[in-house]
């Protein structure tokens, strides 16, 4: 059977490592072209959270994250190619640097055909710009490279060194400037989440600006992107009303997730811990990830909520918690600072937030449902009594992975499940 097909112009921004600007000319890349009439669909390889939602502002339209282990092959194909099927323009940011990761950032670009936009920071660097890129270019053969873009560049004389070590047979597209307008606020987890950036537009605009004087100010080459064959989701869920927390404590979530549940039958309606008083009229509930560790004292002083939350649980409905949901329903949550909040107290025991990393990467979740993939990544500890029904299962290492709880119906974990690659097992959180 011959699948249809359909093209659109695509570029895969990259970089030789993290912290080179990625993110920040993949924005600036999509509000130029969007201020330009034109629509463009972003997306994001790996399992990130943070990124996603300065794209999304970006864009103005949803951005899907594209991860070959976690959602595989076909799922990444099918979100492609219904992007291609409306836009002038995809975006994919790469994750750390090209060939970090296995899958790394090169076997997506590679898979698909996108050709490959290097972005590389000058700083502290000349000529050795073009070696780093000539590196990327040529590392892997079959990977098509469109090019290089130098980022913060210091003056009209750096960019003539970086000239002098630019490989002939490289195409470089300019150089950003170095300029504080265009960056980014950062915090523990990464990026400081868009709607917190009060000037984020004025930013992203600027740096749209500098990108009109590269040479990509052009659209790049189109690509042919190919549909998947076709699965209908089960309608495990059909009836199912659903509330999702979504505030500025509880924001990491997967689009492609909500629209999973929708597919299977779910009706989702959002409410905030943060703000509201009272739950929707919902079966089940789903608390996703994100800061509550810097909201302690509001989520704290919400008594209404929390109430509502015990009450939901002694009905015997569901809740599935996942990571900064899990710290919120338990008793109390320690910041960094050593301010203590009162949490929800459904789940026995305590979380304390950490100077450093406590835990990152891939693990299969065996769910009660089935096994989901899965991506962990907090800078808290917890204690708790609690003994867990299952352990996550490391990709890399065989060292036990997350816990898994279980009360009731309630399942929490620090694991970030990616409900796509098991609808059954996600159903069942629910239903």
């Amino acid at each position: 059977m011959t699948l249809p097909t359909t093209h659109c112009p695509a570029l895969f921004i990259t970089a030789p490592g993290s912290n080179h600007g990625k993110t920040t000319i993949t924005a600036a890349l999509a509000r130029y072209h969007v201020e330009q009439g034109r629509k463009v669909r972003v997306f994001k390889s790996g399992p990130d959270f943070l990124d996603p939602m300065i794209l999304e502002r970006a864009g103005g339209q949803p951005v899907y994250q594209l991860d070959l282990w976690m959602m595989g092959k076909a799922e990444c194909r099918r979100l492609l190619y219904e992007a291609a099927l409306e836009a002038d323009l995809i975006l994919i940011e790469g994750v750390m640097g090209l060939f970090d990761g296995e899958p790394c950032s090169a076997d997506l670009a590679e898979l698909f055909s996108v050709p490959v936009l290097a972005v590389i920071d000058a700083t502290g660097a000349a000529q050795t710009v073009g070696a780093i890129a000539y590196g990327l270019a040529n590392y892997r053969p079959g990977l098509t490279f469109a090019g290089v873009l130098a980022n913060n560049i210091a003056s009209p004389r750096h960019t003539e060194m970086i000239l002098q070590g630019m490989p002939p047979d490289l195409r470089y597209f300019g150089g950003i400037p170095r300029d504080s307008r265009f960056v980014l606020p950062e915090r523990h987890l990464g990026l400081v989440q868009a709607e917190e950036v009060l000037d984020l537009e004025s930013r992203m605009l600027a740096a749209a600006t500098a990108i009109a004087a590269t040479g990509l100010a052009n659209l790049p080459e189109a690509v042919e992107f190919t549909a998947p064959e076709q699965k209908t989701p089960p309608q495990l869920l059909s009836g199912i009303r659903i509330g999702v927390a979504r505030d500025a404590a509880f924001s990491f979530i997967y689009a492609a997730n909500l629209d999973l549940l929708q597919e299977m039958g779910a009706t989702l309606t959002f409410f905030s811990p943060l703000a509201d008083a009272a739950l929707p009229d919902v079966d089940s509930l789903y608390l996703p990830g994100g800061y509550p560790e810097l909201h302690l004292q509001t989520l704290q002083d919400n008594r209404a909520m929390k109430a509502a939350l015990q009450t939901h649980f002694r009905q015997g409905k569901p809740i599935y918690a996942e990571c900064g949901g899990l710290l919120y329903l338990l008793e109390t949550i320690v910041d960094k600072a050593g301010l203590r909040g009162e949490m929800v107290g459904l789940l026995p025991g305590h979380a304390v937030m950490q100077t450093r990393l406590k835990g990152l990467g891939y693990q299969s979740a065996p769910m009660p449902g089935g096994v989901l993939r899965s991506h962990t990544f907090h800078h808290s500890l917890i204690e708790t009594p609690l003994a867990p029904i299952a352990f996550g299962e490391r990709v890399h290492n065989t060292s036990e992975g997350e816990a898994i709880y279980q009360l009731n119906r309630l399942t929490a974990s620090y694991l970030h499940c990616y409900f796509a690659s098991n609808p059954m097992a996600a159903a069942q959180l629910f239903s």
